[in-house]
């Protein structure tokens, strides 16, 4: 059994610590451990600490540092352009494609959307909930790294970044090369493009083919947007090894 593992700012630099804050609160009463056993520190860059408790207070632990290491970065990076989807299935498709892997997300605000961002408080609250959902399904799935969840982008942004990538991929049902057909890369970003409910408009699929993306298909079925992100990225292999 994998240990907990709790997200902190700044890992300590000596041999003991103290875990308190909301982590500690939620590990101390929420958790109840105890002392004698074991949990993760996590600053979400790859850097983690194991420690054992020390002694568990009413809010908080203390801790002794067993072990330290850092997971490297991987190789290649798997980015999901996410289509902006009405009520919490846009967190959805966060949490499912952070358990499955992903290690960055770009909101993208697509002309078929329902949902729309403004720039203004209500744009950054909600970008602040998908990225909440990012940390919280990291810490479920015992993840070193918390992918970023990006600025949002319109169109035309999200065409620059297909001309960035190593490989740009867009789901969907027109088309005829599956997903595991494509040649994938040792390095670099492979971008994930999932529209909106509503379908990528004609217009925005010409614009990101002729960017350089591909078009593929996962099956003879259609997915929700808030799903298909995370059945892609299974489909990719991207929980085993990058590449097979």
């Amino acid at each position: 059994m994998t240990l907990p593992v709790f997200l902190v700012a700044a890992l300590p630099s000596g041999s003991e610590a103290v875990l308190d804050g909301p982590e500690g609160r939620h590990a101390a009463t929420v958790r109840r451990l105890r002392a004698g056993e074991e949990l993760v520190l996590s600053d979400g860059s790859g850097a983690q600490v194991r420690c054992v408790v020390t002694e568990a207070l009413k809010d908080s632990l203390r801790l002794s540092v067993v072990e330290r290491w850092v997971v490297p970065e991987p190789a290649p990076r798997v980015v999901v352009a996410q289509a902006l989807v009405k009520g919490d299935r846009g967190e959805l498709a966060v949490e499912l494609a952070t358990e499955a892997g992903v290690d960055g997300v770009v909101p993208w605000k697509a002309s078929r959307c329902v949902t729309k961002w403004d720039d203004g408080p209500r744009g950054a609250k909600a970008l602040e909930r998908w990225r909440a959902t990012a940390r919280e399904a990291a810490k479920q799935a015992r993840r070193a790294r918390v992918p970023e969840v990006a600025e949002p982008v319109g169109t035309p942004g999200l065409v620059r970044l297909v001309q960035s990538a190593a490989v740009a991929l867009v789901l969907h049902e027109s088309a005829t090369d599956h997903i595991a057909s494509v040649n994938l890369p040792r390095e670099g970003d492979v971008l994930l493009v999932v529209g909106p409910e509503g379908g990528i408009a004609e217009a925005e699929l010409k614009a990101l083919t002729q960017a350089g993306a591909h078009v593929v298909r996962l099956g003879p079925t259609v997915l929700r947007a808030s799903t298909a992100a995370a059945v892609a990225l299974g489909a990719l292999g991207v929980l085993t090894d990058r590449w097979r």
